[in-house]
């Protein structure tokens, strides 16, 4: 692309829900989830400026989540955590609760990294409690509940990551993998806390949704290092050894470290049960050796228990049940340490729920019953927040009354008026951005507070009054509305913003109605 872009540019594509450039943003995510980090944030800042530079503003917070994504694998997680940040203010100016839900969920991760378990819960309980809402948009709830899987894996905390994992299993198939890794890793955890039967019951689950999968693809290589693990934690070593032989180097050449990390143990374990010890260690420190390339949390006290194992295998004397009496009892303390992050959660949680439940209780007290806006206590409220200065600039207040109303109700009756109003405030509500309050002030008086300049306010202003003039509300009857606009001004009070619009609403109504004033 030579030359520069002309600020009021438009690509000459469709503007699809994620945005016209969302193959940019896909792009940057898959370099961010095949290990090119750098690669992936090089190109989030140039395709981020040519979204800026044409508009796309949809486009823009799916290119933060991939910068977030790459910082995120790449192990620099104060970056992460500052663009998640970022990205939630977003989402929650757009007004996007699912979009919010997810970011959430992707925090949450980051502060399981970085030890911050008090954070990471409570925005994880956050996120529930947004994600148990009604939505229609099902790919980008799964997203969300998709990432409050991985959140809660990242925390060790396998009861809640299956239980998501096996909803969205019954929903879209493909989700039976990760299903299966998650009982497969609570299984290998719970044996070695001496929870054998339940850890057992676990790796059987496990291995029946990998050996279909195995069934079906042969050559599904992630599949058969899964199914190999399990297996030889059950006991059934021979097709545990053949499955891990057969899948380690094809994983390895593939740079899935991730895979190529369970068939080494696999492959370990069923050489110590048959008595190959040397070589099962072997096994073990070259699984070791591949947690250079990000590993689960998890996966390191895995696989420094079956190590301890072997060790006193090979030597039962005081100095190897030493050895493995300290890794047993780290074992256990990380296992106390993850019932506490359980607790915490549920705990977290129980706060949303009720912190949400007031606030819903609390929009029902500023709702105004007939048109679902806000009331006149919201209006008292917004303006008491401009006399303190705690209102966001710029800030147009638009004051807006329907024409001749009072005819309206006396010729086809007050049943008839307040259908009117409704249509009223549906128009009002389909004009005003999530950061915008359309409020009922009284009768057939509304008010907007809009975040914009000027401009922005003559524009919206004009497309209520157009909406309104076309509509039918009414067979046969035109129904209109004057509107008057004011600017909050700096050290303005929110009485003296009222009057200037208020003022202008006058000078509208005088000049014929039908019209705005600004």
């Amino acid at each position: 692309m030579e030359g520069e872009i002309d600020a009021g540019a438009r690509l000459p594509v469709p503007v699809t829900v994620f945005g016209p450039l969302h193959l940019l943003a896909l792009r940057v995510h898959r370099l961010a989830d095949t290990g090119h980090g750098h690669e992936a944030l090089i190109a989030a800042d140039a395709y981020l400026a040519i979204a800026h530079a044409v508009g796309d503003d949809r486009t823009v917070p799916f290119l933060v989540q991939g910068q977030m994504y790459a910082n995120l694998h790449m192990g620099r997680l104060t970056e992460a955590t500052e663009l998640g940040e970022r990205l939630l203010r977003l989402q929650q100016e757009s007004g996007s609760a699912l979009g919010e839900a997810k970011v959430l969920c992707d925090l949450a991760q980051v502060d399981v990294l970085r030890g911050r378990y008090f954070l990471a819960m409570r925005n994880l309980a956050r996120a529930a409690v947004l994600l148990d809402q009604p939505y229609t948009d099902v790919d980008r709830r799964i997203s969300a509940l998709c990432s409050f899987a991985e959140a809660a894996t990242a925390a060790e905390m396998y009861e809640t990551a299956a239980t998501t994992y096996e909803q969205l299993s019954i929903a879209h198939a493909g989700f039976g993998l990760v299903h299966a890794a998650t009982l497969l890793h609570w299984g290998l955890r719970l044996g070695h806390v001496g929870r054998h039967d339940e850890g057992a019951n676990r790796l059987r689950r496990s291995a029946e949704i990998t050996r279909r999968q195995v069934e079906q693809r042969p050559d599904d290589m992630v599949a058969g290092a899964m199914l190999a693990l399990a297996l030889a934690k059950l006991g059934d070593v021979v097709p545990a050894e053949k499955l891990a032989r057969e899948a380690v180097m094809p994983l390895r050449q593939a740079e899935n470290y991730r895979y190529a990390r369970m068939a080494h143990l696999a492959l370990g374990i069923s050489l110590r049960t048959q008595g190959a010890l040397a070589e099962a260690r072997t096994e073990f420190v070259a699984a070791r050796e591949l947690c250079m390339f990000g590993p689960r949390p998890d996966e390191k006290p895995v696989i420094r228990f079956e190590m301890a194992l072997t060790a006193l295998a090979t030597d039962d004397g005081q100095a190897g049940r030493d050895m493995f009496e300290a890794v047993e009892g780290q074992t256990r303390e990380l296992w106390r340490l993850r019932m506490q992050r359980l607790a915490m959660l549920r705990q977290a949680r129980q706060r949303e729920e009720s912190e949400a439940a007031r606030a819903r209780a609390e929009r029902e007290v500023l709702r105004d019953p007939l048109t679902g806006l806000d009331n006149r206590r919201r209006f008292d409220l917004l303006m008491d927040r401009i006399d303190r200065g705690r209102v966001r600039t710029p800030l147009v207040l638009l004051l807006v009354d329907v024409d001749h109303f009072k005819a309206i109700n006396d010729a086809y009756s007050h049943v008839t008026g307040d259908r009117a109003l409704r249509e009223v405030a549906r128009i009002l509500r389909a004009h005003c951005r999530a950061e915008d309050i359309p409020v009922r002030y009284a009768g057939d008086e509304f008010t907007v507070f809009l975040h914009g300049d000027l401009a922005v306010g003559r524009e919206v202003a004009e497309r209520i009054r157009a909406a309104v003039a076309r509509t039918d509300i009414l067979p046969g009857v035109r129904i209109t509305v004057s509107v008057g606009l004011a600017v909050l001004a700096e050290g303005m009070s929110g009485e003296t913003l009222f009057r200037a619009a208020d003022d202008r609403l006058y000078a509208a109504k005088w000049s014929g109605r039908n019209t705005i004033a600004s």
